[in-house]
């Protein structure tokens, strides 16, 4: 039941160890790791080494995480050992009933990395039920007049193991008027019909006690019994006669209480009262209603191919002298696609790394349709153009990988949605979403908002004040977005830089460590590094280059004429004729700053007669 359309990936396949129990010899095992055990067995069996099957070493279980990923808890995986270990009881009937194959389906779950593989675990039946019949008694009218030869259905026994271990035959206590044969039904199951050796005398024996025994074919068989308790009626001539031994009908399930099944008929030759014909069943649950004057047959509940697949009920035909007909009515039920396809999600990742490759495998999904043949089979697809894929594993199992780039910067989270549609007419479908988590990976260096900075810096600046400002962003999240920055190079003296300027590594904000002079240093370069706090770190470079402006903090000074002792100049002797405008010397000054700050003017100050 439920299969799905798309790729199918490649499983492990390793033989199992069968410890105390029955190997399974399964050259090119395919995608399954395949073991056989009886039901039953006790809890904390081991069933085989699943580590080793898988080719774990012992090492590698701590971290491996290797468990059982299953909707029931049949079975544990040993974190010591790696052993698959029974951990609920197999009851292989209360499993899969009267199935012929029992197997139970599952995935085991490893983590780091995260990997799934599949296991088939065969249940083999034990002779653990007993053949049992519904009664403990039974109750037979026949009349006396009925001839040898004339058969009656008799009560069936159900024993719910299955091969040999299941019903073989019945046996019956020795009486010279009665013999026992039995019958096969279409499915292969026995049941026994009671055929009359002689004719009866009710005045010689009114009353006949006979014990009716089912056996299996276990080793040793089991049994059960019932007692069949026979009454002799006076004489009847004719006793009702079905139209038919066995009534046949196919029905589809879901059809409304009150359905008419069938009609069954039976006619009786006698007069009056003695043919007088009443229909009942002779053993049948709640499910059909048998109209006991016409025959029909009705649908009482709802049926559901899900649930049981074919009836089979024995009707009598009681005349009005006491003489008993019987036919079996056997009912097929059809299936109809009345079952939605069920996806359900198994070990999911809550989060997924950005940088995963295609292929990684995210989640296990189960599809199931509890439909047969073509409303059981199921086709999946992922809606949406999302970066995943899903890719046949096993039965009804399927895995959700991923199927392009991820990039958690630009979509941080996909919601996810599977849909299932069957192939039933009309198809029925179902979908389930989920939203995948992308986690962070440092996958950006931080980047600087300008791809250079100039800052002009007046000189005589104050120690310790802020002369520029660098800011870088990264994307990434926590850690890895955090930046701080460093000086990682200049064009001054190593030596000399720590102690001209320094960066906040929070801010990036660039402090003066001294003040700056004009006339010494008018410009120099730095550069500076914003770097993440990610494992390993990223980091980008940028130059910053800081020019010094002059202030006017330097006075001229006279390089000529010299100073006398006095601190006045000595200028040369001036002639008595000297005409206006004549030299007496030439004034030379120099002023330590720059533009306006270093034009001089002359002036007289003072001027006396020689």
């Amino acid at each position: 039941m439920g299969s799905c359309a798309g790729e199918r990936g490649r499983a492990e396949r390793r033989p199992g160890l069968f410890l105390f129990l029955l190997p399974l010899f399964c050259p090119a095992l395919g995608e399954q790791i395949r073991y056989r055990i009886p039901e039953e067995m006790p809890t904390g069996s081991v069933v085989g080494n699943l580590a080793k099957d898988l080719g774990f070493s012992v090492q590698e279980l701590p971290t491996r995480k290797l468990r059982v990923s299953s909707e029931k808890p049949y079975f544990t995986v040993s974190a010591e050992s790696g052993d698959l270990l029974v951990s609920s009881r197999l009851d292989r009937e209360e499993i899969c009933g009267k199935n012929p194959t029992c197997a139970l389906e599952f995935e085991a779950v490893a983590e780091n990395p995260l990997n799934f593989y599949h296991v088939h675990v065969e249940i083999e039946d034990i002779n653990d039920h007993t053949p049992k019949f519904t009664q403990n008694s039974f109750e037979l009218q026949i009349s006396e007049s009925a001839q040898p030869g004339t058969r009656f259905i008799l009560e069936v026994a159900e024993d719910a193991d299955i091969g040999l271990n299941s019903l073989q035959k019945y046996k019956l206590s020795l009486n010279p008027s009665f013999s026992l044969i039995i019958k096969e039904k279409q499915d292969g199951s026995k049941y026994p019909e009671l055929a009359l050796e002689k004719t009866l005398d009710r005045e010689q024996q009114s009353y006949h006690r006979l014990v009716l025994t089912a056996l299996d074919g276990g080793d040793p068989p089991l049994s059960g019994t019932t007692e069949l308790r026979i009454q002799v009626t006076d004489a009847n001539d004719n006793p009702p006669v079905f139209n038919q031994d066995v009534y046949r009908v196919s029905l589809p399930e879901n059809v409304p209480p009150g359905t008419t099944v069938l009609q069954v008929s039976a006619t009786d030759q006698d007069e009056g009262v003695n043919s007088e014909i009443t229909y009942s069943f002779y053993r049948t649950g709640q499910i059909f209603g048998l109209n006991s004057k016409s025959g029909e047959i009705t649908t009482q509940k709802k049926l559901d191919f899900e649930e049981i697949k074919e009836y089979s009920m024995v009707v009598e035909a009681r005349d009005g002298g006491g003489l008993v007909a019987q036919c079996t009515v056997e009912v097929n039920i059809q299936d109809e696609n009345d079952n939605s396809p069920e996806v359900t999600f198994h070990s999911l990742l809550e989060m997924i790394l950005e940088n995963a490759v295609p292929g990684t495998l995210i989640a296990l999904i189960k599809i199931y349709d509890r439909d047969s043949e073509e409303n059981g089979e199921v086709n999946c697809r992922l809606e949406g153009e999302i970066p995943f894929k899903i890719i046949s594993s096993s039965k009804n199992s399927y895995k959700l990988v991923t199927d392009g780039t991820l990039d958690r910067e630009q979509t941080p989270e996909y919601n996810v949605t599977i849909t299932a549609i069957d192939r039933g007419k009309p198809p029925l479908s179902s979908s389930i979403s989920v939203i995948l988590h992308i986690s962070d990976v440092n996958d950006n260096a931080p980047v600087f908002h300008q791809a250079s900075y100039l800052v002009s810096v007046a000189e005589n600046n104050p120690p310790g004040a802020s002369i520029a400002q660098v800011s870088a962003s990264d994307p990434d999240l926590g850690l890895n977005g955090q930046v701080f920055y460093s000086i990682v190079a200049s064009d001054l003296e190593p030596l000399a830089l720590a102690s001209y300027v320094s960066v906040s590594a929070q801010s990036g904000v660039v402090f003066a460590q001294r003040a700056f002079d004009y006339e010494l240093l008018r410009a120099f370069e730095l550069t500076l590094q914003a770097r993440d706090h990610g494992s390993p770190a990223l980091s980008t470079n940028v130059s910053l280059r800081v020019l010094v402006s002059d202030r006017n903090d330097n006075a001229p000074w006279v390089l000529y004429p010299a100073l006398g002792p006095d601190g006045s100049a000595l200028f040369d002797m001036v002639p008595r004729a000297a005409e206006p405008g004549y030299m007496v010397t030439k004034v030379v000054a120099v002023d330590a700053d720059s533009g306006h700050n270093a034009w001089l003017s002359y002036h007289v100050l003072q001027a006396s007669e020689p």
